[in-house]
């Protein structure tokens, strides 16, 4: 577990705020903050926010594709078993939320899909951003992804714990069903010194 963006990956973020001129940087948040880069989105409910509006609550985040039927599904799964080891107060405190890498098929209707399959509460956010902005999401976030020409994509498979600002506090490889104990015991820490 990595408790905070260092050496490459806060350079690539970074640099990200100061070369692209296409991406707007949010006012009053700290400028190690992910939300600084600002990236239209829209949920599976067919919503439409930027990624500042995900700011206010402490969050786990990550990035996946709705046609992905290995990793993906495991992302979900470890989220969801995070939530799992939280009290009800606790659980009521933290957003999830995955973006997609893969929006021109993940429409708002296939995200939506996929929360009903695997039957995700309203904590849960699956987002589509434009296809311009997914490269610069997945580089402030340090997730790398590649498309494979069978319409697949190699991808970080990573739980990511945010503040209520949008600052990495820590990350989780997901490698199975059961999230890292360390991680939990983070987001449990952030969850009460949040309030």
């Amino acid at each position: 577990m990595k408790s905070s963006p260092t050496g490459p990956a806060l350079s690539v973020a970074m640099g990200l705020l100061f070369c692209l001129p296409a991406l707007a940087v949010a006012d009053e948040l700290p400028g190690d903050s992910v939300y600084q880069v600002t990236a239209s989105l829209t949920a599976q409910d067919g919503r439409e926010l930027s990624s500042p509006d995900l700011r206010g609550r402490p969050a786990v985040v990550s990035m996946f594709y709705s046609n992905c039927h290995l990793m993906c599904p495991l992302i979900i799964a470890s989220g969801k078993a995070v939530q799992k080891q939280l009290t009800a107060s606790e659980h009521d405190a933290l957003d999830l939320a995955v973006i997609s890498i893969d929006p021109a098929r993940d429409t708002p209707a296939a995200l939506q899909d996929v929360a009903d399959a695997h039957h995700l509460d309203s904590r849960w956010r699956l987002l589509r951003p434009l296809d311009t902005d997914v490269r610069t999401l997945a580089a402030v976030l340090d997730i790398r992804y590649r498309a494979q020409p069978d319409g697949t994509f190699n991808h970080t498979s990573v739980l990511i714990l945010l503040d209520r600002d949008g600052r990495v506090l820590a990350r989780s490889e997901v490698t199975g069903l059961q999230p890292d104990p360390e991680f939990v015991a983070q987001v449990k820490k952030t969850l009460v010194s949040s309030h």
